[in-house]
C-alpha cells in the first residue's frame, strides 16, 4: 500500500546526524506543590508550594495514609451554581521556549462524603482548551492521574488552568504541577506555532520494572514499562542518546519486543481506543548485536495496514522514525516485519504517541496588559480573573464579552454589583476596543481616569460609588457615548460644558456635590 497523502512529515535519524551536549542537571522549570504551605524535597528535588502561582482556591489536607507528599494536599476552587469557570497558575517562562507540562491528581474524597467520586472538569493551558480530567477509574483503583503535554511559551508567562464544566459535580481540585523546560530539538517536526501535543502513552517495550523518569530521562518524561506476549530482548549495548532529536534515555534501550525467527510483530499499541484525531507518533529501535558482526535488521512498519515507513535498517547505533500528523481512531495495530534483504526478525524499543492540539489563540496583549493592570487596582478582583481573559471563548473573564476577528479583543466590561471595591486604573482607557462599561452598584474610588481614547465607547455607567473630584472634559471628546451614568458618587466640580446639552447623550449627575445644578 502506498504511503498515505495525510502523512505530511515522516522522517527518521540515525545517532550519526546529531550531537547535543547534555547535562545531568535536573529540568529547569517549576515543580509546584499544589495546596502545600511549605518546600517539600523528594528525590533531590526541590517542590515549591503553590502561594505564589495562583491567588484563588483553598488549600486543603487529605486524610488518607500513606500519601507522598505532592499527594497529600491538594488546592480546590469553588463550583458555584454549575458556571464555566477556570482558575489559573501562572508563572513566568522564556518566550518562545518548549515546556512539558504534567498535571497529578488523587482525590482523596476532599469533596466530602456526598461525592464519592473525582469531580470530572478541563483542563486549560493559556487560551487552548487541553483535555476533560477525569480520574474516577484510577481513583477506583486506588491509584493516581497524571496528564502530560507540550506547549510553546507565546509570552513570557504560562497559565495552567482547572476549570470547572456544567458536568462537573463538585469543587474540582489539583495535587501537583510541573513545567518543565525543553531542548529545543525536542518533538521540533511539530508546527509550535499553530499546535500543542497531548500525550496519549508514552511506553518502553519490554521493560517490565518501574516507570522511568528523572534522573535517566533528563526531562523528567515518563516512560512506562509495556510487554505483550512476545519475546523481550535484553541488551547491555545500549546507544548514545545524543544524536536523537527527541532525546529519551538510554535505558529504554535496554529491552526489546521481538519475535521468534523472522515472524512480523503485532502490537496493539497504544492499549486504548482513540478519538477520532491527528496524532504524533515516534518509534524507537536499536539493534542489540554488533551489527558489524551480526548482518543486517531491516524493517518494514505499518499502522493499521497503512505503509508507515519501508525498508527501515536499525543498528546498534540506533534509529528513530516521526509521524508529525497521522489520523487514527478506534484500536491500533502497528505491524513490523523483516524486509526481504534482513537477516535478524523486527523489533521495538520505545515509543511515543500524542494527540495534536490546534492552539486557540490568545487575547490581544494591549487588553490582557490592561485587565491585569484594572485587577491590581482593585482589592477584591472576580476570583475567575486568571489565565486569557477572552479564551476558550466558554471561560472567558466574568463580566468580559469579547470580540473574535484577527485580533481578539475585549469590547463590553459589565461588574455591576460585584461588591467591588477599590479605584479604576487609568489602564482601562487602554481596552480600546470597549463599546460599553458597566462597574455600577459598587464601592470604587479615586477619581474616573481619562477615556478619551475609548472611541468607540457608547455606555458608561458609574453610578452608586464612591468615585470622588471632578468629571473629566475629555469624555465629551467620545463622540459614541450615548449613555453617561454618574448619579450617587462623590464628584466636585462643575459639570464639563462639553457634556452639558451635548446631543444623543442621556447624562445622569443626580447625587453628587457639583458646583453647579446637574442636569438630572
Amino acid at each position: 500500500m502506498s504511503t498515505p497523502s495525510f502523512l505530511l512529515s515522516l522522517s527518521f535519524l540515525f545517532l550519526s546526524f546529531l550531537s547535543i551536549s547534555l547535562s545531568q542537571q535536573p529540568p529547569k522549570g517549576y515543580l509546584i506543590d499544589c495546596g502545600a504551605t511549605s518546600k517539600t524535597a523528594i528525590d533531590d528535588r526541590e517542590w515549591l508550594p503553590d502561594e505564589d502561582f495562583i491567588s484563588t482556591g483553598s488549600s486543603k489536607n487529605l486524610t488518607v495514609p500513606r500519601l507522598i507528599p505532592t499527594f497529600s494536599t491538594v488546592r480546590s476552587f469553588p463550583l458555584q451554581n454549575n458556571l464555566r469557570r477556570k482558575f489559573c497558575y501562572t508563572a513566568r517562562v522564556y518566550k518562545g521556549a518548549r515546556y512539558l507540562i504534567r498535571t497529578a491528581y488523587y482525590y482523596g474524597g476532599v469533596n466530602g462524603v456526598n461525592f464519592p467520586s473525582p469531580p470530572v472538569f478541563d483542563q486549560i493551558v493559556d487560551g487552548t482548551f487541553w483535555r476533560v480530567v477525569n480520574t474516577t477509574e484510577d481513583y477506583r483503583k486506588g491509584s493516581t492521574s497524571s496528564y502530560e503535554a507540550v506547549f510553546e511559551a507565546k509570552g513570557t508567562t504560562m497559565s495552567v488552568c482547572i476549570a470547572s464544566n456544567t458536568y462537573t459535580e463538585s469543587d474540582p481540585f489539583i495535587s501537583s504541577l510541573e513545567m518543565l523546560l525543553l531542548g529545543d530539538s525536542l518533538y521540533n517536526t511539530t508546527n509550535f506555532d499553530s499546535y500543542a501535543l497531548s500525550l496519549v502513552a508514552r511506553h518502553s517495550f519490554g521493560h517490565n520494572r518501574s516507570v522511568i523518569s528523572y534522573p535517566d530521562d533528563l526531562f523528567d518524561r515518563y516512560w512506562e514499562p509495556y510487554a505483550e506476549n512476545v519475546s523481550v530482548i535484553a541488551s547491555n549495548n545500549t546507544p548514545s542518546v545524543s544524536g536523537f532529536w527527541n532525546i529519551p534515555p538510554s535505558k529504554i534501550f535496554e529491552s526489546a519486543l521481538s519475535t521468534d525467527q523472522l515472524e512480523p510483530l503485532e502490537l496493539r499499541w497504544p492499549p486504548l481506543s482513540l478519538p477520532n484525531s491527528t496524532y504524533y507518533i515516534a518509534l524507537y529501535f536499536a539493534d542489540h548485536r554488533d551489527s558489524m558482526l551480526s548482518g543486517s535488521r531491516v524493517l518494514h512498519i505499518h499502522i493499521n495496514e497503512v505503509r508507515y515507513i519501508s525498508n527501515l535498517e536499525v543498528t546498534s547505533a540506533g534509529a528513530a522514525v516521526f509521524a508529525t500528523r497521522w489520523p487514527l481512531e478506534g484500536q491500533t495495530k502497528i505491524t513490523l516485519s523483516s524486509a526481504a534483504n534482513s537477516n535478524a526478525s523486527p523489533l521495538i524499543n520505545a515509543g511515543e504517541i500524542f494527540d495534536i492540539l490546534r492552539l486557540g489563540g490568545r487575547t490581544h496583549t494591549r487588553d490582557v496588559i490592561a485587565l491585569n493592570a484594572m485587577k491590581s487596582s482593585l482589592r477584591n478582583p472576580p476570583l475567575d480573573w486568571n489565565g486569557d481573559p477572552c479564551l476558550p471563548l466558554n471561560y472567558t473573564w466574568t463580566g468580559i464579552t469579547c470580540f473574535e476577528g484577527e485580533r481578539i479583543r475585549v469590547v463590553t466590561l459589565n461588574l455591576t454589583s460585584m461588591g467591588l471595591s477599590g479605584s479604576l486604573s487609568s489602564s482601562i482607557a487602554n481596552l480600546t476596543a470597549l463599546t460599553g462599561i458597566w462597574l455600577g452598584n459598587n464601592s470604587l474610588s479615586g477619581t474616573i481616569p481619562n477615556l478619551s481614547s475609548l472611541r468607540l465607547l457608547e455606555v458608561l455607567h458609574l453610578e452608586d460609588n464612591q468615585f470622588n473630584g471632578d468629571i473629566p472634559s475629555s469624555l465629551g471628546e467620545v463622540r459614541s457615548l450615548r449613555e453617561l451614568f454618574l448619579q450617587n458618587n462623590n464628584l466636585t466640580g462643575r459639570i464639563p460644558d462639553s457634556l452639558v446639552g451635548k446631543p444623543g447623550l442621556d447624562l445622569r449627575t443626580s447625587g453628587n456635590q457639583f458646583l453647579s445644578p446637574s442636569p438630572s
